[in-house]
């Protein structure tokens, strides 16, 4: 890996601008999708309506993001805001569909004995419902975090920076050593990316852990 060693720092450079475009639509998407998604989960008709439309953001080529945002937006063709708005519709429309369905993991009979308490529906949802939810969760938004940083890559074909900078610049220029450090550098940034989601979200959860533990079979005594 010559090519890394010779040019730390400009690869240092597009990472951090990579994570930059990545994570930026996640946390806004955030801030859409679990109020929204918590909204129509109980509004069967409005779910419907919520999760077709969702689904069929997501289907829009990004290539066809990145040309319709522009004259839209009113904002110039190679603007990074163009990869982040992009990036926010899918983010926000996978997490929309997630949230849900997180939701619904949450077993009726905790559900019974938070309404028993006198739990109102507002503070059920934000102190019983979302935390029991967040395993199922989690597992969605992994899925968000490396699809983003995935698809990062593909704004370099606008002139947007990150790391697929190195895809086309090793390939106008004849020169795979660059594309591979481009290659694996994403492929780090998105296994590190995906194992601090993870470990988040089991943060987030002792009581899972604790009951694991807890269900192991105790040694015999001698």
């Amino acid at each position: 890996m010559s090519y890394l060693t010779t040019n730390f720092t400009e690869v240092l450079e597009l990472t951090g601008t990579h994570l930059h475009l990545a994570l930026t639509p996640l946390l806004v998407a955030l801030v859409i999708a679990i109020p929204v998604g918590a909204l129509v989960r109980r509004r069967s008709w409005l779910r419907r309506i919520t999760v077709t439309a969702a689904s069929l953001a997501y289907t829009i080529p990004s290539l066809a993001l990145f040309v319709i945002i522009p004259p839209v937006v009113g904002i110039s063709a190679i603007d990074p805001l163009t990869v982040l708005i992009a990036l926010t519709i899918y983010s926000a429309a996978l997490l929309t569909i997630a949230v849900p369905a997180a939701l619904d993991s949450v077993p009726a009979s905790v559900l019974d004995a938070a309404d028993a308490v006198g739990h109102s529906a507002l503070r059920r949802v934000l102190t019983v419902e979302m935390p029991l939810a967040i395993p199922v969760f989690v597992s969605s938004l992994r899925v968000v975090v490396v699809a983003n940083i995935a698809m990062v890559s593909v704004g370099s074909l606008i002139g947007v920076g990150g790391l697929g900078k190195l895809f086309t610049q090793g390939y106008q220029r004849d020169y795979p050593e660059e594309i591979v450090t481009g290659v694996i550098m994403t492929l780090a940034l998105a296994l590190i990316a995906d194992r601090i989601v993870y470990a988040l979200g089991r943060w987030a959860t002792p009581w899972i852990s604790a009951g694991a533990r807890g269900a192991q079979p105790r040694g015999t005594a001698s």
